[in-house]
Order: structure tokens, then C-alpha cells, then sequence
């Protein structure tokens, strides 16, 4: 069993998510666009359309891990893995289950959290970019906020509005990539969702005034999701990086 010693604890691999709850909303927007955010990476973003890409923002409040309770933003992309061949021609339906049938993997382009540890086990066991930053979830409410500040300045203000029940079905092991230091891994991890809603649209962002609000802004948010989805019940298992 691999092990890694984070401020004299000790982390197993698998780590364990045994209750957490996931809020997501996805948007397209334009690939070229999304290509110039992470060019530092040498991935390349999946096109589901012709010039158009996936950005996922997410949040998340850990309750219980190995890592403690914390909560989680997220800005990824859609992206192909380094050992695919050339792009085949998309439609919408298939680069969105991408993910689902190992056709794509989700490069984590940013990763905020609210407590040291976390941030410090997620930057060495997977090279995670997380920071530590405010963030301020909100899920009691029949809308899902997040508000997330970074160095005193409001990054963005997220509503989400769950939408309808969605069954829940095996979910095949995912892949996460990540570029740290000049490195870059990739992670695969496992979840066990309950409590499924999505739907069409069903977000309002209002964007502040800090860099990376101007790096969404560029990618022509705010505007409409393409989906969101929540999970009121989430486990997840993340091995080892490669």
C-alpha cells in the first residue's frame, strides 16, 4: 500500500470521500479560447463540437475524508489524453459521455480549498494546484451558492437550482490530470453518487474582480450552462498519480 507522510501524518492510498456533497455546472465555450488556458499543461482540449470545448466549475463540501472536512472549487476542462490519436469528428451526445467510456479526462486547471492540510496533500500526493482561498457554501437553501474570494477579492458568486431526479448507474473509473511544477500526472479515481439531479441551464454566476475571474470572463462567462447537476451524497476513492 503506497503511503505519503503529510505534515507528520500519514495518508494510504486509496483515500477515502465517504460523505461529500457536489454541485457542477458545465458550459461550451469556444476550444481556442480554451486551448490558450491551458497551453502551460500540453494537453488538448476535447472538441464535443467543432471550435467548442467544456468548461466544469464545481464545488464541494467535504464532510467526511481522509483528508477532514473541508470545502472545494474546482474550473476543469474536458481534454484528451496525451495517447489518443487524431481527433474524430464529435457530436454533442458523444463528447459529453467522454468521460463516462474513457474517451477523455478532466484536466483540473484550478483547485481552491479552505483548509492547509487538504492543500498540502493535495499538492504533494497528486499535484493538485490547490490554494487556499474563502469559500462560502451554502446548501441548505433550494439554490446552491458558492462564493469564493481569493487574496480579499471575490473570484465569483455561483447559484445553482437543482433540477430533476436522475438514476443513479455504475460510474466507470475516471481520470483526472493536473500540471504542477512543470509535472504532468495523471490520477485515477472512482465515485458513488446518490441523490442525482441535473438539468438544461440552472445557473447565475456573477464574476468579481480577481485574475481568475477575468480568465472566465474570457471564456465568455457568465452565460448559459449547458448542464448543471447536484449530488446531495457522494464517495469517491482517488489512487495513486502516474
Amino acid at each position: 500500500m503506497a503511503s505519503h507522510l503529510i505534515q507528520g501524518r500519514r495518508i494510504d492510498l486509496p483515500v477515502e470521500i465517504r460523505d461529500a456533497t457536489a454541485c457542477t455546472a458545465m458550459y461550451l465555450v469556444r476550444a481556442d479560447a480554451a486551448r490558450a488556458v491551458i497551453a502551460y499543461s500540453g494537453l488538448d482540449v476535447t472538441e464535443v463540437l467543432p471550435g467548442k470545448a467544456v468548461c466544469s466549475l464545481v464545488f464541494v463540501q467535504y464532510r467526511e475524508s481522509d483528508l477532514d472536512s473541508y470545502h472545494e472549487f474546482g474550473v476543469g476542462f474536458l481534454v484528451r489524453p496525451p495517447e489518443a490519436g487524431p481527433p474524430p469528428r464529435r457530436s454533442l451526445r458523444a463528447g459529453l459521455t467522454d468521460l463516462r467510456t474513457a474517451g477523455s479526462g478532466l484536466f483540473v486547471h484550478w483547485l481552491p480549498v479552505d483548509q492547509a492540510f487538504t492543500m498540502a496533500a493535495g499538492r504533494e500526493i497528486w499535484g493538485f494546484p490547490k490554494e487556499l482561498a474563502e469559500i462560502d457554501l451554502r446548501l441548505s437553501t433550494p439554490y446552491k451558492r458558492c462564493v469564493l474570494r481569493r487574496d480579499g477579492r471575490l473570484v465569483l458568486d455561483i447559484l445553482i437550482r437543482p433540477g430533476m431526479p436522475v438514476p443513479v448507474r455504475r460510474v466507470p473509473t475516471l481520470h483526472a490530470y493536473t500540471q504542477l511544477d512543470g509535472v504532468t500526472r495523471r490520477t485515477a479515481w472512482t465515485m458513488k453518487p446518490s441523490g442525482v439531479r441535473a438539468r438544461p441551464g440552472g445557473a447565475l454566476i456573477r464574476l468579481g474582480n480577481h485574475p481568475i475571474a477575468k480568465e472566465l470572463s474570457e471564456l465568455g462567462l457568465p452565460k448559459h450552462a449547458l448542464l448543471t447537476s447536484t449530488i446531495s451524497n457522494l464517495k469517491m476513492s482517488f489512487g495513486p498519480a502516474i
